[in-house]
């Protein structure tokens, strides 16, 4: 397949003219770029199509589109930071500027750039007795789990939640898949190693030091949370 940065700017002048600024970004531009990687594309018009996203295929390479107006930028970016999870900041952030034909690009980047170093809202202490209740009855459920079918799926409910807690409680951005994995290799090495190593071995069929490191996570963030809890 051709360049991805070359592909990326012909499909942008190809199908959108009249763009006024757009982001290549996504694992193609880093050393993780695989095989199926594909060319993640943000692209700013003034008005339609905007908004669209559409995924397709364009000389050989598939294509993710994420296209919007400045006013729809902002509307994305302020929900998704109200979840914790923006991939459109991070996509603006840490992506490539294809095209800025009057200044938005840049201004959005940096824009993007700032929102994404400070971090996601902090945990209310509400929302964090949340989380640690649901873990500690995944973690329950576990100890008397005697269905190897259903210690897998425990096993990868509890992998999301326990890597989810140790960002919300840290302060960092959550992600989903595969980026829920990066989030937490970068937040904090050790938890994920431990995470994902005794996941494997839960799977397999013994959780023994999968539910320790669980454990572990949960004293770090509170501790276990079942007797007593309430919401009012």
């Amino acid at each position: 397949m051709d360049d991805p940065v070359l592909t990326a700017r012909e499909l942008v002048r190809d199908r959108f003219p009249a763009a006024r600024a757009a982001f290549l970004a996504g694992s193609v531009l880093t050393d993780r770029r695989t095989p199926t990687s594909d060319l993640d594309i943000v692209v700013l018009l003034d008005g339609p199509p905007a908004p669209l996203r559409e995924n397709l295929v364009y000389r050989g390479w598939p294509v993710e589109l994420f296209v919007q107006t400045e006013a729809i930028w902002h509307s994305f970016a302020d929900q998704e930071t109200a979840y914790r999870r923006s991939p459109l900041l991070a996509m603006c952030a840490d992506g490539m500027l294809l095209l800025d034909t009057d200044g938005l690009g840049a201004s959005l980047q940096d824009e993007a750039r700032r929102r994404w170093a400070a971090g996601p809202p902090l945990l209310s202490d509400r929302e964090r007795d949340y989380q640690r209740y649901v873990l500690t009855d995944l973690l329950d459920d576990l100890r008397g789990c005697a269905d190897p079918a259903e210690r897998v799926y425990l096993v990868s409910q509890m992998l999301q939640c326990a890597s989810e807690l140790v960002l919300l409680v840290s302060g960092h951005w959550l992600g989903g898949g595969k980026w829920l994995s990066r989030r937490l290799a970068a937040a904090d090495p050790g938890v994920h190693r431990a995470l994902s190593e005794a996941a494997a071995q839960a799977i397999a069929g013994d959780a023994k030091v999968f539910a320790e490191v669980v454990a572990e996570v949960l004293d770090k963030s509170g501790g276990p949370l079942w007797d007593g809890y309430a919401i009012r």
